[in-house]
């Protein structure tokens, strides 16, 4: 059968599904659930359609909360594709109703709560689950992950804890639409200037081939983009003979962008590489000549800036692990010769991928499932010593926000070392995997250290003059340093609290700097009470942002005054709402092109919490309703209003949210919440998108 007939069969069975029920009636319904749950079983049957499966099994586990194979399969289905912290509802509700139902639950729920940076709740069930492990130290079922995998998520949790409270001060700013799509964009490179970027990307518009693969999915293209000052125009599709109707992508180019290297499925897994033409068209990819393409798989590869080194991954016979990191050179006469295991300091048992060689050959960025990360592939860099005997420093690991839970991998660094880009699933993120350029943010204002100033002497009275007296000369005693005293960091302790009990609520919170996002360093202390470490010497204004199931998230921006010399406690309480009949918020930020209804693309995180939330809560009906300021004619603000609250629902049937749960309405210039006298501020709080609960 092929994949395009099991695609009609299976919008077949949903529509036969759908027909049949009321969007209202999603309170428990145990053949509803059934039906749903049978349609995701064919789904994955048939396809490799993870997504499709997914979003049919949440609903066959949110019609019937008690049926324990559909909750078990939809939390593993988040586990095994996105919204991997979703999936700590679904085990739950088993654990709650059956704890024995696996042997290996407690597990995960353990992973799902460190997906979601709860690594606290990560270590208790990990530990219960490895405590149940001793007691039944015989158990061989197939549902049990042996002891060294899970004292593995120990130590990630523990680092996770580790690397929250001390994020690194990146700023991670998503490279926006001309160059990210609603589909896949990831394994960005670029040339040493940063005038193209070359990325592989799984979008409909513009792919080479028209059908979809068995996950489907369209298939993987390269697309490339070049910057025009500082932006960067639509990026376009590489062309023939670079794409094929099937799977192609990028990994890397090199630094002049006349070479570019392609991965194929030949060989089990090969580096080609094509030559860029006169006119700016590319050649046929060929395979990479010489040893270094084997029968194995060769998954990613890096080059020098001279072209005369090579880095690359391997999964051939030999390594430290499944997949190690290799070193390969040029001899005397331009051939690919003397293939090294960059050894022990880099590759280990488990996985090793995405190498990137910086401009100046000295630090390697690589990605390991090892070393000290805080699970998945992190990202690590380390400093070359000696390269003729193949002498490494120790890896250090690039650290959170860059690195997280889930994979990070394929990272690439600027000529000057000032801005990296990579792919990562992110709050702000247009689709599923968005591209982003990492900048390093210092502190520009900051107040000079506090000296502790020596006492003021008083003037010294003359006296009569006297015959002086012959003394030995008294030795000077050296200057004592008085020391200098450090800034400490304020104490922001933010507590989560629901809005009529007043009682401590367990929520997703989190704080950046509102310009820069720099996220802030978090520990949690249990009771809904987080504490944030605020380290900038300059007054700053922050986002927070609060998310909680059955509860109205909430975006709020807070002016926090400088750290200085003196120890500071600031102790802040967020009321959530939860999602009653009637209940009205303004999403603050999500932003719309001057009299257009595309979106800006710092609207997406506020859009994605929107999302998660619908889904989180599938009984949830909401009116969108656009509003206007009072420019321009009634007729037409009440137009452009209709549109824009259009636009929203429109972006979230996009992720699979039942059109039937929305309304929308444009309200024009008719329900201001501000003077529109006020050019500035009151007019653009008029300017806003609301949402009203109507029914859950």
């Amino acid at each position: 059968m092929t994949i395009s007939r099991r695609l009609l069969i299976f919008l077949a069975l949903i529509l036969s599904a759908t027909l049949t029920l009321n969007a209202q009636d999603l309170p428990q319904d145990k053949k509803t659930s059934q039906d749903y749950m049978a349609i995701a079983v064919e789904v994955m049957a048939s396809t490799r359609a993870i997504d499709d499966a997914r979003d049919q099994m949440v609903l066959a586990a949110n019609y019937d909360t008690t049926n324990i194979k559909a909750n078990f399969e939809a939390g593993h289905m988040h586990i095994e594709s996105i919204g991997k912290e979703l999936a700590i509802k679904y085990f739950l509700r088993i654990y709650r109703q059956n704890p024995n139902y696996r042997f290996d639950l407690e597990y995960w729920i353990g992973k799902s709560y460190q997906y979601g940076l709860k690594f606290d709740q990560a270590i208790d069930y990990y530990t219960r689950y490895k405590n149940k492990l001793k007691s039944k130290a015989g158990y061989a079922g197939k549902d049990k992950v042996e002891m060294d995998e899970v004292d593995r998520r120990l130590m990630e949790c523990n680092n996770g804890k580790e690397f929250l409270a001390n994020p690194k001060p990146y700023a991670i700013t998503n490279m926006g639409s001309a160059i990210n799509s609603p589909q896949e964009d990831y394994a960005p490179v670029l040339t040493a200037d940063e005038r193209e970027i070359v990325f592989t990307t799984r979008r409909q518009d513009e792919n080479t081939s028209p059908d979809v693969a068995d996950d489907n999915k369209y298939y993987e293209d390269i697309f490339v983009a070049t910057r025009d000052g500082a932006n960067w125009k639509s990026a376009k599709n590489i062309g023939n003979p670079v794409n094929t109707k099937y799977n192609d992508s990028n990994l890397t180019l090199s630094p002049d962008g006349s070479l570019l290297f392609v991965y194929k499925d030949e060989g089990g897994g090969d580096i080609y590489v094509c030559e860029k033409n006169r006119d700016g068209s590319w050649g046929e990819p060929t395979p990479l000549p010489g040893i270094i393409n084997s029968s194995a798989r060769e998954s990613s590869v890096s080059i020098t800036a001279d072209e005369k080194t090579l880095y690359f991954a391997s999964e051939r016979p030999g390594g430290f692990g499944g997949s190690d990191i290799y070193v390969c050179t040029k001899d005397s006469k331009g051939e690919w010769s003397r293939v090294k295991n960059l050894g022990p300091k880099i590759n280990t048992e488990l996985d090793e991928d995405g190498p990137f060689i910086s401009f100046d050959a000295k630090t390697l960025y690589f990605s390991s499932e090892a070393h000290k990360g805080m699970g998945g592939f992190d990202i690590f860099k380390i400093e070359l010593l000696n390269s003729e005997k193949n002498e490494w420093g120790d890896p250090e690991n690039i650290g959170y926000p860059v690195n997280t839970p889930d994979d990070d991998i394929y990272f690439t660094t600027s000529k000057d070392g000032k801005r990296s880009y990579y792919a990562s699933v992110r709050d702000e993120g247009l689709g599923y995997t968005d591209i982003y350029v990492i900048t390093a943010v210092e502190e520009t204002k900051k107040q000079p250290d506090v000296v502790a100033k020596e006492p003021v002497k008083e003037p010294v009275k003359e006296e009569p003059i006297k015959e002086p007296v012959k003394e030995e000369p008294k030795k000077e005693e050296p200057k004592k340093e008085v020391p200098k005293k450090a800034v400490q960091p304020i104490k922001y302790l933010l507590n989560v609290v629901d809005a009529e009990t007043k009682q401590p609520l367990d929520a997703k919170v989190r704080m950046q700097g509102l310009k820069d996002k720099v996220v802030v360093g978090s520990v949690e202390k249990g009771n809904g009470a987080i504490e944030y470490a605020i380290k900038s010497t300059a007054a700053k204004d922050y986002r927070i942002t609060v998310e909680k199931e059955g509860y109205i998230f909430q975006t709020l921006n807070e002016k926090i005054p400088a750290a200085t010399t003196e120890e500071k406690t600031i102790i802040k309480t967020i009321e959530m709402r939860k999602l009653v009949v009637n209940a009205v918020s303004i999403l603050r930020n999500v932003y719309f092109d001057f009299e257009k209804a595309s979106f800006k693309t710092d609207s997406y995180g506020e859009l994605n919490r929107l999302e998660t939330m619908m889904k989180q809560n599938p009984n949830l009906q909401v009116e969108i309703s656009g509003h206007t300021d009072k420019v321009g004619s009634k007729v037409y603000n009440k137009r452009l209003s209709l549109r824009r609250a259009n636009a929203v629902r429109s972006f979230l049937t996009s992720k699979g949210v039942d059109p039937r749960r929305i309304k929308t309405v444009g309200y024009g210039e008719e329900r201001p919440i501000a003077s529109n006298d006020d050019d500035k501020e009151g007019r653009e709080l008029n300017r806003r998108v609301e949402f009203k609960v109507l029914g859950n």
